[in-house]
């Protein structure tokens, strides 16, 4: 069974024909998803040149009409997908090859690419848009999809393979229930729980274990891993709370007892934003969407109504008062917590003009011992440039003495530790401003609604 798709490939903006067609070819044949480019075969071009082949023809085309290309489709590419476990990656890719010279009648050049790296197998079939002779392009017709997928279906009978069934709209099932998304943090939390329930003998043994899952570890100052398809590592104390390295230790040696991590599901609103139905009618939605509208707000406004019970505001005034004062605490919480930030760069500014002019010192002594000599200058003049700038910046400050380098560290872990404090105030004083200002909205302009005529007029 396989599920096709043909698209058309276009130019992207500020980029080169020829650059947009190197970038799709160097996706398609990736050699960690194409085993090392043992599952990439072509038609009249060679996989390693194909965007330079393509390109050729299009030159050639040019030449042998006159004509030059006015759309910006550069080339096709179709995805034809399989059914896991239903077929071989070898086979796969000549099921492609055979679609794609049977739907281009072995008139245009392609290269076939089979991906292994989902848990389907599925090809990238990328054919050029210019013919072999150089004297036409490839015509996109009308329903040129579903003939791919005839085709696809065809060839997969011919292979003893399985074919979509096609039900009636009324026996489709409508997909209700989505999956939670999975990050890439959850699914390495995920492997970690089931290597510690696995108990292994040390943490070196742990590393292994974690390297057989396709992790590519790295150790140093931190202990950081990155999987098949992240771009970063991340470090293990970035995982949360019983995932940092000590802590994992601890579980392995016996010492402590690993919880793993509980997803919270994402906090729903407790009521939504009212239509305004007045402006949707000027935009000219029809009666239906009105009566549709109505029957929402009734049911947001009760909803709003509970909310404004359970916060125990009665009247509008005693909302406003409420806005004011969540308001206030907001803006109070966000300039501490600025506050806090400026002064924790001005403290690593001023560490590393320290650090510079300490380490200087020795060589801006010699330089003036030497009466600023232009030659000293020139051999030095990285060092002396930094002493120079760190003393100007001590000057900017007016700083008569300066602070130890200790004392700044431990300023700047009080500010940081007083800034982790204030966030989950300043997050809960914005989730409750952002309610407020919500309810008083729909109040407003439930009440609007209200002193409008009847919408019965308006669809006469």
């Amino acid at each position: 069974m396989a599920a096709t798709r043909l698209i058309a490939l276009h130019k992207n903006k500020g980029k080169s024909v020829a650059a947009c067609l190197k970038s799709r070819t160097d996706y398609v044949q990736n050699p960690e998803k194409t085993e090392q480019g043992e599952l990439v075969s072509s038609y009249e071009c060679s996989p390693l040149t194909a965007d330079e082949e393509f390109m050729l023809s299009k030159r050639q085309y040019e030449l042998a009409t006159g004509r030059r290309q006015k759309s910006d489709v550069i080339a096709y590419q179709i995805r034809q997908s399989f059914k896991p476990g239903e077929i071989t990656a070898e086979e796969a890719n000549k099921v492609g090859y055979e679609l794609a010279m049977r739907f281009t009648k072995g008139k245009y050049a392609f290269i076939v690419a089979t991906h292994t790296d989902r848990a389907h197998i599925h090809n990238h079939i990328i054919y050029n848009s210019t013919a072999l002779d150089s004297t036409r392009k490839f015509r996109d017709f009308l329903l040129s999809g579903l003939a791919v997928q005839r085709l696809s279906d065809l060839i997969c009978l011919e292979h003893q393979l399985s074919v979509i069934e096609k039900k009636p709209y009324r026996e489709r099932q409508k997909r209700t229930h989505y999956p939670p998304k999975e990050s890439n943090r959850d699914r390495l939390c995920g492997v970690i729980d089931n290597i510690l329930a696995e108990k292994p003998n040390d943490y070196e043994d742990f590393l292994k274990k974690l390297e057989q899952q396709g992790y590519e570890v790295k150790q140093g100052k931190y202990t950081s891993v990155k999987g098949k398809r992240q771009k970063r590592f991340v470090r293990f104390k970035a995982l949360g709370a019983g995932y940092g390295e000590e802590e994992l230790k601890a579980v392995i040696a016996g010492e402590a007892e690993h919880r793993p991590r509980q997803k919270q599901p994402p906090k729903e609103k407790p009521f939504n934003l009212l239509v305004d139905v007045q402006a949707k009618l000027a935009e000219g939605k029809s009666g239906g969407y009105a009566r549709w509208s109505k029957k929402y707000n009734l049911k947001e406004m009760s909803k709003t109504l509970i909310f404004l019970q359970e916060k125990k505001i009665s009247s509008i005034e005693e909302m406003q008062e409420r806005v004011d004062a969540a308001t206030a605490r907001y803006h109070k919480l966000g300039d501490s917590i600025k506050a806090a930030e400026t002064r924790m760069a001005e403290i690593a500014v001023l560490k590393a003009h320290i650090v510079n002019y300490a380490k200087t010192r020795p060589v801006y002594d010699a330089y003036r011992k030497a009466g600023y000599s232009k030659r000293f200058l020139e051999n030095h003049r990285a060092e002396i440039t930094l002493h120079k700038a760190a003393k100007a910046a001590f000057n900017e400050a007016d700083l008569k003495k300066l602070p130890k380098v200790q004392e700044l560290d431990a300023e700047y872990s009080k500010l940081l530790t007083k800034k982790k404090a204030a966030y989950p105030d300043y997050r809960k004083s914005k989730d409750e401003i952002q309610e407020l200002l919500r309810a008083q909205r729909n109040v407003e302009l439930f009440f609007a609604e209200e002193k409008t005529p009847t919408e019965k007029t308006q669809f006469r």
